[in-house]
């Protein structure tokens, strides 16, 4: 066994340019999913994973990422092993609610996290060639174009996109009160 001094001294002799704080960062960051960990990945060990990952975040103990390296090792392949549609909130990021790092999952955004062909075809490419075990649609609370197409708002390219929407507002019929956004029970249950 070294110390610490013997290893900093063997490793610049041999060429290794390390540092304590390299190898403490290499230590605490993740790998990245592999063609071989994808096969292994079950449905439901996919959505284990994100639940995990979620408890990390909400603990505020989420796994430290040199996501530069990441990048590289995933350069000429990806492997992720699940798919989620989110809306385009800011607020709202999959990788960081979910822990997860360069290459891990899918994501496609769009206001209000409804799915159109141009989505469902990405989901098709992410489950049949790219590998994805598992399709999670992600709603949040708040959501403003929910609370867009609650109050038929008509505004260029964004009448179109509620339009959308509006088949799950539609179906909201057991809240009592005003059928709009000043309703917070019926934005939410049609979020």
């Amino acid at each position: 066994m070294f110390s610490r001094r013997q290893f900093i001294k063997t490793a610049s002799v041999s060429g290794l340019a390390l540092t304590m704080s390299d190898i403490a960062l290499k230590a605490s960051t993740s790998s990245v999913m592999t063609q071989s960990s994808q096969k292994n990945m079950t449905p439901d060990k996919a959505l284990e994973e994100l639940i995990k990952g979620n408890q990390r975040i909400t603990s505020r103990n989420p796994i430290k990422r040199e996501l530069l390296s990441q990048a590289k090792e995933t350069s000429a392949g990806q492997y992720p092993f699940a798919s989620i549609i989110s809306c385009l909130d800011s607020r709202t990021q999959p990788e960081y609610i979910f822990d997860r790092g360069i290459g891990d999952i899918l994501v496609g955004r769009i206001a209000a996290n409804f799915v159109n062909t141009d989505l469902l075809g990405s989901l098709e490419f992410a489950a049949a060639i790219v590998g994805s075990k598992l399709i999670v649609v992600l709603g949040h609370t708040e959501c403003g174009a929910v609370k867009g197409a609650c109050d038929n708002v008509i505004l260029g390219n964004l009448t179109q996109t509620l339009s959308n929407i509006m088949p799950a507002v539609y179906a909201v019929n057991d809240i009592k009160g005003e059928r709009n956004s000043s309703n917070n029970k019926f934005v939410q249950r049609g979020i």
